[in-house]
């Protein structure tokens, strides 16, 4: 053999064990991993599957969640949805019910019938969408629904009841549009009581 020539290997095994010594040092130098065996594979994707199927009953719920929430606030929208523009023909009606009070009766008739029937029309046309009046006069007062603008000493009705109306209160279903503005009875100071 000259030394220009070059020794080929007989088989590819001697060719491995030749260009390969580096490659069999590193996976010398590596922990071996042992394939997991059956058992092992199966627990790892019981796991697994528990843990989609928890995530899957989360997201079931978010989404149920989800969907009851939509339909309260759609449900919201439908009933209380035109509340501002009630809210704006409120002070119309007012003064409506101004206009009534203050007309004289024997001094324009036809014009006081007309701003009576308007104001009937306007009640009932508020009442097709479930607006209503809150009782007032007469009517234990109630923080919830009046809004007390003055106390006044009677007799005539018992302590904390309503006696003057302002201006109305009203209702749209069971949700306060406003309060109505009254005055109070309060018992009167220095009268003996036996």
């Amino acid at each position: 053999m000259k030394a220009h020539d070059t020794v080929e290997p007989k088989n590819a095994e001697q060719a491995a064990g030749q260009g390969g010594g580096a490659a069999d040092q590193t996976a010398a130098g590596a922990p071996e991993v042992e394939p997991l065996s059956l058992e092992e594979q199966l627990a790892a994707k019981e796991k697994e599957a528990r843990e989609n199927w928890d995530r899957f009953l989360r997201e079931r719920a978010d989404l149920e969640n989800l969907r009851k929430r939509t339909n309260r606030e759609k449900e919201e929208l439908l009933n209380y949805g035109y509340k501002s523009l009630i809210e704006e023909i409120l002070p119309v009606l007012d003064n409506l019910e101004r206009a009534l009070g203050h007309a004289s009766e024997d001094g324009l008739p036809a014009l006081v019938e007309g701003i009576r029937m308007t104001h009937t029309m306007l009640l009932t046309s508020l009442r097709k969408f479930n607006v209503t009046p809150v009782e007032a006069v007469g009517a234990p007062f109630d923080t919830a629904f009046h809004q007390a603008m003055a106390q006044v000493p009677t007799d005539e009705f018992p302590p904390n009841t309503v006696v003057e109306e302002y201006q109305k209160g009203y209702l749209l279903k069971d949700r306060l549009l406003r309060p109505a503005m009254v005055s109070v009875s309060t018992e009167i100071k220095g009268e003996n009581r036996e």
